[in-house]
């Protein structure tokens, strides 16, 4: 098994620990890559389900040499490749002058990225009616592991830190989604503005489309770098099935904000979340890919992990199988248009770690 097959295989299965594998840098619920640990193989850091009900049956596990900080990978007990877990930052031991510990305002993803959800709570998230299923964004709020707002001097402050002791290269901003028409593009505006008078650090910010697009320049002027907007689901059905208050913003009209976005940030410096294994088919997936890269959209594709807690909790993942065939079709379409994850200055498809796609580039 090769190194891309291996990855695919532990973002679709998970990986088995015990409690005291895990160590501080895994993490549950919340924003994000939840239920996840990052993993190094062979000098690729990926994401990995450990928490999830898939993990928990999964054939991959592992074995820990503490005294040579090594682990090794076992498939069905078989070893087959050693690992490494980065360890915990630095900036995690540090706490702002009110007393709130760094890793609650952000955290470190991958080994070189830092990303925060700088309001916590989501307009949709308490009504059964609204909520996306598969969302745990206020489940790391309810269990006291963040706040529910981080102010621009805050964050200003963590990742100057964060850049000086860990060495990080870009940071994600995401938000729960305000009660407000831009969405909470003002708010990511504040935090960037702040940050990059802190810092010079590359920023992605992600967000539903607002009601003025003039957000965009607004956005870009306050120091963000890319841009993103997540569809997560495709087919109207799927949609309206999963993410009933989301589906409300139709798919055209995410259409419109990209290609705005698109004239502000650049080609290839907007992209979208792809959430394979929600119930979109091949060819859909497929299809959204295609129209979304020829307008100057990186469409980051990754596999549902079910997070514990929420709706979808025994939803399955998808196969790897499922995912090598998109990836295929979706990396070669990346490869004729020239785009890649490594052009785009920050963000999740900068980082690449919750999926395998930039494996297919």
């Amino acid at each position: 098994m090769n190194k891309q097959q291996l990855i695919l295989a532990l973002q679709s299965h998970g990986l088995k620990l015990v409690e005291q594998d895990i160590g501080t840098t895994a993490r549950k619920g919340g924003a994000g890559p939840s239920d996840h640990k990052a993993v190094t193989i062979d000098d690729t850091t990926v994401m990995v389900p450990i928490f999830t009900g898939t993990a928990a049956r999964s054939p991959y596990t592992v074995t820990i040499d503490r005294g040579a900080d090594q682990a090794m990978l076992h498939l069905d007990g078989d070893a087959i490749a050693p690992i490494q877990f980065p360890g915990q930052p630095t900036f995690y031991s540090l706490m702002t002058v009110d007393g709130i510990p760094y890793w609650k305002i952000a955290l470190l993803h991958s080994h070189d990225v830092l990303a925060t959800t700088v309001l916590q709570t989501c307009m949709r998230y308490r009504d059964v009616a609204t909520a996306c299923q598969f969302c745990a964004i206020e489940q790391s709020l309810d269990a006291g592991r963040t706040i529910a707002r981080k102010t621009p001097e805050q964050l200003a402050e963590v990742a100057e830190a964060a850049v000086r002791l860990d060495g990080v290269k870009h940071m994600v901003m995401t938000t729960g989604t305000p009660n407000t028409s831009d969405r909470g593009a003002a708010y990511l505006t504040e935090c960037a503005k702040a940050i990059k008078q802190q810092v010079d650090l590359p920023i992605q910010a992600q967000c539903e489309p607002p009601d003025d697009f003039r957000w965009f320049d607004r956005l870009k002027t306050s120091g963000v770098n890319s841009l993103g907007m997540h569809l997560e689901a495709v087919d109207p059905a799927v949609r309206n099935k999963i993410m009933p208050g989301k589906a409300l913003v139709p798919v055209e009209y995410y259409f419109d904000a990209f290609t705005s976005a698109v004239k502000v940030f650049g080609w290839g410096q907007v992209s979208t979340y792809l959430l394979a294994g929600l119930g979109d088919s091949l060819q859909t997936m497929s299809e959204m890919c295609d129209r979304l890269i020829q307008i100057g959209v990186y469409p980051f594709v990754v596999p549902f992990v079910p997070i514990t807690g929420t709706p979808l909790a025994a939803h399955p993942a998808p196969s790897h199988e499922f995912m090598y065939v998109l990836y295929q079709q979706v990396g070669t379409m990346l490869r004729r248009s020239g785009m890649s994850s490594q052009a785009m200055k920050a963000g999740c498809a900068k980082c690449g770690a919750c999926s395998a796609l930039s494996t297919f580039e």
